[in-house]
């Protein structure tokens, strides 16, 4: 592999991991915002989902864009957005101010996925696309990972508007980094380069939409998509609090769980990512559906210390490998030239999922006195999710893409 294909690899790697370093470290932030801004549980959530609802209106246009424009500037410009975002929430006085810069960093979270991962497949064979989108996405778990050992310092030294300044810092650099490295295409110079150069896709956006909208399986694993994500979310943003008020915990402890998600879900990352190209994508997704649901049932009713982190880790290892399944299933059952816009259009269904959860959960935590109900809730969701995956995995023994 030559030393372009590494560093586009590596930009991609390190714009996924300040995008997670951000939205799961969000997590971290309400036991110490919620008494310092006097907000509930339910504004807590809704702050998160402001990032979710510009997340989810810009996904689809940034994934299409992705294919048919020059990525290396739409990625190192949303990227730079995402920083600016984040940076200040560092002077958020109200729900209002803070949903209004959350939600800017959610813009800029919008170029740091779908087209990421397309442009991480130009540069990767077919053969090793699920090896290499498992490395790409392991940037999701470092970034959960250091954001629960790193924040909480700087949160207890400093306040917490010292660790938002540090993750928006963080993503100012990475922009400088991408616009610096990253390159579009594979230039067709060589056998080094690991896969044929493809042209960008110039067939009408109605052409695409349509192709897509009539088939069965993009609505099976789109619905299933929501539902994963409306999930995952709920222990993101509140197992810290669900430690600290109803488990007694020190504020260092419980947003350590954070960083055991990111652990963890790094490990499935990269051992269920590899194996996935070899017994199959629909299994993995459906083995990391169980585990998310296993892990919030565990979390709803852990009595103790012990569990709760047997639990969170069992949830992150089937958290941290399933969106890379998803990214991987976009070329696997319909085509790789246009895996941006499909994993654009995806996340549509990941985002409506994920901007409802915060705030369904938090609202169902000010209203029963307890965060249990919450993850039972997430329970729930991964189960009706794992049903929606069984036809495609009924039809799994020859997939066919879609010209």
């Amino acid at each position: 592999m030559d030393r372009r294909v590494l560093a586009v690899l590596a930009a991609c790697f390190g714009t996924v991991f300040i995008s997670y370093a951000i939205r799961y470290g969000y997590g971290i932030f309400p036991p110490e915002m919620i008494p310092a801004l006097g907000i509930s549980k339910t504004g807590a959530g809704m702050i998160f989902s402001s990032y979710f609802i510009a997340y989810t209106v810009l996904s689809p246009i940034l994934g299409l864009m992705g294919d048919r424009y020059d990525a290396r500037v739409i990625i190192s410009l949303f990227a730079a957005i995402l920083g600016i975002g984040t940076f200040l929430m560092a002077y958020s006085s109200s729900v209002l101010e803070a949903s209004l810069y959350f939600a800017l960093a959610g813009i800029g979270a919008s170029a740091c996925w779908a087209p990421v991962v397309a442009l991480a497949q130009r540069w990767s064979s077919d053969k090793r696309r699920g090896a290499t989108l498992a490395f790409i996405d392991a940037g999701s778990a470092l970034g959960a990972i250091c954001s629960g050992a790193a924040v909480p310092l700087l949160v207890k030294a400093y306040g917490w508007e010292a660790g938002w300044m540090s993750l928006g810092s963080l993503g100012l650099l990475v922009a400088i980094i991408n616009y610096t490295v990253i390159r579009n295409r594979p230039i067709e110079r060589s056998s080094q380069v690991p896969s044929n150069p493809e042209q960008p896709t110039i067939e009408p956006f109605k052409k695409i939409y349509a192709k897509l909208l009539r088939d069965t399986r993009f609505w099976l694993i789109g619905s299933a998509y929501l539902l994963i994500s409306f999930s995952a979310i709920i222990p993101f943003t509140f197992i810290s609090t669900h430690a600290v008020e109803e488990l007694a915990f020190s504020y260092t402890t419980a947003a350590s769980l954070i960083t055991v998600i990111g652990i963890s879900a790094l490990a499935g990352k990269l051992l269920l990512g590899p194996l996935s190209d070899r017994v199959g994508r629909i299994r993995i997704m459906m083995l990391c559906t169980l585990l998310t649901a296993l892990g919030c049932l565990g979390i709803a009713y852990a009595p103790g210390s012990l569990i709760l982190f047997v639990s969170t880790a069992v949830f992150g290892i089937g958290e941290g490998a399933i969106w890379t399944m998803y990214a991987a299933a976009a070329s696997d059952y319909f085509s790789k030239k246009l895996a941006g816009s499909i994993i654009g259009l995806w996340t549509v269904f990941l985002g409506i999922g994920s901007l409802l959860s915060p705030i369904i959960a938090g609202w169902l935590a000010d209203t029963t006195d307890t965060l249990q109900w919450s993850f039972l809730l997430g329970v729930a969701a991964a189960t009706v999710s794992l049903i929606l995956l069984l036809p495609i995995w009924r039809q799994s023994t020859n997939p066919q893409s879609v010209p």
